[in-house]
């Protein structure tokens, strides 16, 4: 990853045609890979389509059970999409029995959305529930996507470097507020972002990331269902409601059951219900009983 802001003031040949060596104002130093080799590569001619999410279609049972992949090397860079910490309800994984194959961050509308890797643009386009979509492929396989998107400043087919400016964050497409929506994929399937990202430092966590099969979620070659996401929402809200609508007493000397019931207009058998007690049960000072 780029070390220095400095501005480059010189570029040097290597014994390989394809890589030069950048020199920058304050001595410091990087290696590049010509940009039109890279996206020569054959990465970018297999199942390379501007349309599906998911342009492998791959059964999850013929895929082998690890891979080791070089995140970022001499020749490759690296930039956080957005420093900011995961959304608590929008990480990756199975929430209320639904799949969420990214993770959320939430953000202000128009704040900037970085490339986090070198690579093409293979989507940059409403797609649905997505809203504005970037979707890059990157020179060791794997595909980020950049979703909820207000705006969109690369075109597919376009080469991205690391920390280039793509778009700006927002909520297009079935969002329940601006937040980036970003995912992490191999061969179509999605595996949780945090195995590589820190989002809340922006520090990338693995430079040779060794990615298990057991990482995927057996439905993440699927689209990502935003009508499940809502739901989500609306299940949070409820979930919040109820527990706002909770009340709570602490026994006194002398409280009974009968006498906790009257007070907050309830039943006997409803606060042994609450509570898991028996009417018979013996109340000690100090005990907390809910009552709603």
């Amino acid at each position: 990853m780029k070390s220095t802001d400095a501005p480059a003031i010189d570029t040097l040949a290597t014994v390989n045609e394809h890589i030069k060596v950048i020199l920058f104002s304050d001595n410091t130093w990087q290696y590049m890979l010509e940009e039109g080799f890279a996206r020569d590569s054959e990465v970018y001619s297999t199942a390379w389509q501007h349309q599906s999410s998911d342009p492998y279609h791959l059964v999850l049972d013929s895929l082998q059970t690890s891979w080791s992949i070089w995140v970022v090397d001499s020749l490759s860079q690296y930039h956080c999409p957005y420093i900011g910490a995961v959304y608590y309800r929008g990480k990756f994984g199975m929430r209320n029995g639904r799949r969420h194959q990214g993770v959320d961050l939430p953000l202000q509308t128009g704040a900037p959305i970085y490339a986090t890797f070198d690579g093409k643009v293979r989507i940059a386009k409403v797609v649905g529930a997505y809203g504005n979509l970037v979707v890059i492929r990157h020179p060791n396989g794997l595909e980020t996507f950049y979703g909820h998107l207000s705006r969109i400043d690369v075109k597919e087919d376009d080469w991205v470097t690391a920390g280039q400016v793509i778009g700006a964050g927002g909520s297009t497409g079935r969002s329940t507020g601006p937040h980036l929506h970003f995912e992490t994929r191999w061969k179509g399937y999605a595996f949780d972002p945090q195995w590589l990202i820190e989002f809340k430092t922006g520090i990338l966590r693995q430079r040779l990331f060794v990615l298990k099969k057991r990482y995927f979620s057996p439905y993440s070659n699927y689209e990502q269902n935003f009508d499940d996401e809502a739901a989500n929402e609306e299940d949070d809200k409820k979930a919040d409601a109820e527990a706002a609508a909770k009340a709570y007493y602490k026994v006194k000397s002398g409280d009974t059951l009968s006498a906790i019931a009257r007070k907050y207009h309830t039943s006997v058998s409803t606060l042994c219900r609450l509570n898991g007690i028996k009417d018979t049960s013996i109340l000690r000072i100090g005990q907390t009983l809910r009552v709603h």
